[in-house]
């Protein structure tokens, strides 16, 4: 373990400062020792030139142009192994929320067949639906009517010729007219998947500009029968969320209750937790305790706090040190985003790790299985196992960081519309195009995705969103960096504080007509599968304004990414034409191809996906710089559509 590291230059958050130190006096490894330990990292796999795709290598790729292999044993090029690589990564990353949109489909279906112990709570949402999917809605029953909803969903996994269902319902027309030319629409979401990892076999195909359109195509999957599929399902299931106040930072674990911790994305599993801790109360109380205490970490924390207000303790970086606490008496896991790592700190302590999906166990972690039929099952047995462990805490190891921070999130596209319209009933949109067209508010920009051990936990994404918030760019976020986000006040009113004045303005008008002092400078729209919801934004403004999205002044950023997931759900968006800006680099930098291609650097080789779709990939790992990168894009996008620019304001800030 590396003790010589100041925890401070580690993470921003000093409750996970306090617990690294905490683990480096039990001589406990955490995953920021561990990146340390990769130090200095191989340069053929940062620029994405080491190919392992069959027996003959690994084959290894000059990255530098000079010495080395220009071309592998098969006669492999670097542009070739970079764009098969990426595209297998995309896969990687739209794959586990496809399973995701399933997973939360078959629930569904099983709920209306009245086999899962479920309510269907979005009613509302579920008729919304039905609607958009031309189904007859009137005399029919809630069940059947999902059973409908439900059949026409699964056809995205069947289908054997047209297009994705869940594309035509939620894709802008102008966009869909692009990727029809480009002969990108994507079928069926397992076939496409399927497809693209042949594509990526050793022998199959070699053309790095068919791999870098087949690379657009599955963002295409990512985006419509992965992120708006599963949020659209699990709307139906559970209701869309409203605006609730939580509070975040490690704080909300509490010494004198049973604390469980729900980890992971697939809130059909932290639903029935979070429900059986309720029935249960009681038990604990038994104990002596004050009850049952559910936190969330990742995005089963963002499932839950946007729809019952539950708090959230950390995000993916230091999800070991709410274990280090030890007063966590259970951390619930089903997929993405959980460290292998989790189960040896748990040994550590009376933890419990339990894991609940069918397909995905841990090494070392009970299991306790979850299936739409025996969710009710799951979820007494979790509850009860961390009931049993309550009376084995070791109150002497117990260290719990004080501080908590209040945020307010719930920010769906139908609360920000519910919200606009106590200013414009008869078109809500309308308060909210007409602040960006005077440049009150000057652009919209999304802080998704990640926290990333190589990169000091929470710092980018914050400094990023208060350097936009200082030049009057609305921030609406998502998944771990929303986390980050919330810790630092941010989702707060109080975060009013970084935002420039015309920015403070507006939000201070919109909170003040719905019976609050502001609206938070950055708005939680929830779950990393919830980029759909800022997708839907993005198209409402588009189509109200009569203009692609790839027009508008708007763009996303993930500056902490580390997971595939955050590439896939980036390159969805910039097939819609809206730039995208990472602080970890992409391995892409071995293919001038591929690198051209996608960040616009243009070269002799590449057309770019500016050109083609209105969007591109900016890497930029200074989040002040990124920040004003972001922003000069945004300006030559509204100076298109002829809007007020900064310079006629004298507003942007340096």
């Amino acid at each position: 373990m590396n003790k010589l590291i100041p925890v401070t230059e580690l993470t921003l958050d000093p409750g996970a400062q306090e617990l690294l130190l905490k683990a480096h006096e039990e001589d406990i490894e955490t995953a920021f020792d561990r990146a340390k330990e990769q130090e200095p990292h191989c340069k053929f796999g940062l620029t994405g030139v080491c190919c392992r795709r069959c027996l003959q290598g690994p084959c290894r790729i000059t990255y530098n142009g000079t010495k080395g292999a220009k071309r592998g044993i098969c006669g492999a090029t670097a542009d070739q192994i970079v764009a098969r690589n990426l595209l297998s990564l995309i896969v990687e990353g739209a794959a586990p929320h496809v399973e995701h949109a399933r997973e939360a489909l078959h629930t569904l279906l099983e709920v209306a067949e009245g086999k899962a112990p479920y309510e269907i709570k979005g009613k509302d949402k579920l008729i919304t639906l039905a609607k958009q999917l031309g189904l007859t809605v009137d005399g029919k029953e809630v069940n059947a009517l999902a059973e409908e909803v439900a059949l026409a969903a699964l056809e995205d996994f069947q289908r054997q010729s047209g297009i994705s269902r869940w594309l035509r319902l939620r894709g802008q027309e102008k966009s869909v007219q692009t990727w029809s030319e480009l002969g990108i629409l994507p079928t069926n979401a397992h076939l496409e998947i399927a497809n693209a990892i042949n594509k990526t076999a050793m022998g199959c195909e070699s053309d790095p500009v068919s791999l870098l359109l087949g690379i657009m195509r599955m963002g295409l999957v990512e985006g419509f029968d992965g992120l708006h599929l599963s949020t659209d399902m699990q709307d139906v299931l559970f209701g869309t969320p409203k605006l609730v106040k939580t509070q975040y930072r490690m704080g909300v674990i509490k010494e004198d209750y049973v604390n469980i911790a729900v980890h992971g994305h697939i809130p059909m599993v932290s639903e029935k937790v979070i429900e059986w801790s309720r029935k249960l109360d009681r038990e604990a109380k038994a104990l002596g305790a004050k009850g049952i205490n559910i936190v969330g970490i990742c995005c089963s924390a963002n499932e839950l706090l946007m729809r019952q207000g539950v708090a959230v303790a950390t995000n993916y970086a230091s999800q070991e040190l709410a274990i280090i606490t030890g007063a966590l008496e259970a951390m619930v896991v089903d997929a993405q985003c959980i460290m292998p790592s989790l189960a040896k700190v748990a040994n550590c302590y009376h933890t419990e790790l339990i894991s609940t999906l069918p397909n995905i166990k841990l090494e070392g972690a009970s299991h306790v299985n979850w299936t739409p039929e025996e969710a009710d099952k799951m979820g007494e047995e979790i509850v009860r196992r961390a009931l049993v462990h309550y009376p084995e805490r070791d109150q002497a190891r117990v260290q719990i960081p004080s501080d908590t921070v209040e945020a307010y999130t719930g920010f769906s596209v139908e609360q920000i519309v519910e919200l606009l319209a106590t200013l414009n009933q008869e078109d809500p949109l309308l308060p909210l195009i007409e602040a960006i067209a005077k440049g009150d508010i000057l652009g919209v920009v999304a802080i998704v995705g990640c926290t990333n051990p190589k990169v000091k936990q929470d710092w980018a994404n914050t400094e990023l969103a208060k350097e936009l918030m200082k030049n009057n760019v609305l921030i609406v976020a998502s998944g771990c960096s929303a986390h980050s986000l919330g810790k630092f006040g941010l989702l707060s009113p109080a975060g009013l504080e970084f935002c420039g004045e015309r920015l403070a303005g507006v939000l201070t008008a919109i909170g003040q007509a719905n019976g609050l002092p502001a609206l938070p400078p950055a708005l939680h729209m929830g779950s990393c599968v919830d980029n759909s919801r800022i997708d839907n934004l993005l198209v409402a403004l588009a189509n109200r304004l009569g203009v692609g999205v790839r027009e508008l002044p708007v763009a996303g950023a993930s500056p902490e990414n580390h997971s595939p997931k955050a590439l896939s759900i980036g390159t969805f968006f910039i097939a819609q034409g809206v730039d995208v800006h990472i602080g970890v680099n992409a391995p892409i930098t071995g293919s001038p191809l591929v690198e051209q291609a996608l960040t616009a650097n243009k070269g002799e080789f590449a057309v770019t996906t500016d050109e083609l779709f209105g969007g591109k990939l900016i890497y930029e790992a200074d989040p002040v710089v990124a920040a004003h990168k972001l922003i000069d894009r945004i300006i030559k996008k509204r100076k298109a559509l002829g809007l007020v620019c900064p310079e006629d304001l004298g507003s942007v800030a340096k």
